[in-house]
């Protein structure tokens, strides 16, 4: 009968938020309050909000109650979703292109058609891509203060799907991974998917906080760290190499799997050795070519023990078998000849524009960010809502994402991530503008 009770409150309630009977913003009860108005226990009192907040339909926040959200944002303005429509300005994702890179990619086709080799592409790969291909990747890693044979390279079909066939291949569900409070979205889709929980490890200046991490780890059994520690994605920082070591000395100490995303590294000039080149025994790194030369270049790369190699290989066979031999040719070619070098030297200076016309249009905002990054971490005064501002600025035709799908923990900053690699340098001045102007006009 209680169990009844319980859920036609939590319908009454959703239908209410829905019909806008109960308006965006409106203060709900606090849990003790709705507790004794509806004859319940306070635990499940909590666990009718807890059911409203996993709907989307309110927000809990820390010493001030819990609020109806606003309206679903649309389609479209999620992290996870593509702003599809005519005209939207996107500043939710990064797909940074520069001029004259799809002449590189007819130069590069045309030099594959006139290959010898061109029918061996055709068939199947090794699952973890073919030998001198993977001795490629080793010496492209090189050059990022990573040495690696071959034999602990693993090509995967981008980034992501380095991440995925990680997991698949070294965690098991139920296994506890350390991650920062605010951190990459693939990586919380892959958590959900492989049942995995995420332990939250707040920030600390330009990094982790590493006491929290070394505290976390006496009082839970944790089994891997996720990291990003050069241009982390949401705030930007580049950890330095003190606490670097730090770091690996806490996974050493209680036997964690570190995680290495890379993907934005290339962006930081001269940054610190890599967390797998103080610790190979213990590091699983992961990067691509996706923001570096393009997004529809689904190439990325693995480096682990060899050990480890073979079990994400198993992972690459149950997921795409392989590769696909063309991309990773055209990959490799650009790898060999300069191209990624010189296109990656181009994107760290159109990255360095961007953030200096963001610095021009944001000023007198709080603004979170690495100079040399493609994104901006925007954390709004306390008394602005996130969504609120989202949904503002869709109205202008403009997509962000707020902190939500970045957050690991239970309370949420009021935030906004704005990814500034997307759009025209022109575009991204005015959109910036809108953007300041919005939260400006912001009640308080």
């Amino acid at each position: 009968m209680a169990h009844a009770r319980y859920k036609t409150l939590v319908d009454t309630l959703a239908a209410e938020i829905r019909e806008g009977r109960l308006a965006p913003g409106t203060r709900l009860p606090t849990h003790r309050q709705l507790a004794a108005g509806q004859g319940l226990a306070l635990v499940t009192a909590t666990r009718v909000y807890a059911e409203l907040a996993a709907m989307g339909l309110v927000s809990g926040e820390t010493g001030r109650g819990t609020f109806v959200r606003e309206a679903p944002l649309p389609r479209g303005l999620g992290i996870d979703q593509q702003a599809a429509a005519a005209g939207m300005v996107d500043l939710n994702f990064n797909y940074p292109s520069l001029p004259g890179q799809a002449d590189l990619l007819r130069s590069a086709l045309r030099q594959l058609a006139a290959s010898g080799d061109l029918e061996a592409l055709l068939r199947y790969q090794p699952h973890g891509g073919r030998q001198h291909e993977r001795a490629c990747v080793a010496r492209h890693l090189a050059c990022r203060g990573l040495t690696v044979s071959a034999d602990h390279v693993a090509i995967v079909d981008g980034a992501q799907h380095g991440l995925a066939t990680t997991v698949m291949a070294l965690l098991r569900p139920g296994d506890v991974v350390a991650t920062d409070a605010l951190t990459y979205p693939g990586f919380k889709v892959l958590a959900e998917a492989h049942r995995l929980e995420l332990a939250p490890i707040p920030a600390a200046g330009q990094g982790p906080d590493l006491d929290a991490l070394e505290a976390l780890c006496k009082r839970r059994r944790v089994r891997a760290v996720y990291a990003m520690p050069t241009l982390h994605n949401p705030l930007g920082w580049v950890m330095g190499a003190s606490r670097r070591r730090q770091l690996v000395a806490i996974a050493r100490r209680h036997g964690l799997l570190i995680i290495e995303d890379a993907a934005y590294a290339f962006l930081a000039p001269d940054p610190p050795d890599p967390l797998a080149a103080l610790a190979p025994e213990t590091t699983v790194y992961v990067s691509g070519l996706s923001k570096s030369v393009a997004t529809g270049l689904r190439v990325g790369f693995v480096t682990a023990p060899a050990a480890w190699v073979s079990k994400i290989e198993r992972a690459i066979r149950a997921t795409t078998w392989n590769t696909p031999g063309v991309m990773t040719a055209i990959a490799c070619g650009w790898l060999e000849d300069g191209t990624v070098t010189r296109l990656e030297a181009d994107k760290r200076q159109d990255a360095m524009t961007r953030q200096k016309i963001a610095d021009v249009v944001l000023t007198g905002l709080r603004c979170v960010r690495h100079p040399g990054s493609y994104f901006v971490w925007l954390p709004l005064a306390e008394e602005v809502r996130a969504d609120k501002v989202a949904t503002a600025l869709m109205s202008h035709r403009i997509s962000v994402s707020t902190a939500e799908p970045f957050a690991t923990s239970a309370q949420v900053p009021h935030a906004l991530r704005l990814a500034l690699g997307s759009v025209e340098l022109d575009a991204l001045r005015d959109a910036l503008e809108k953007v300041k102007r919005v939260i400006d006009d912001q009640p308080y």
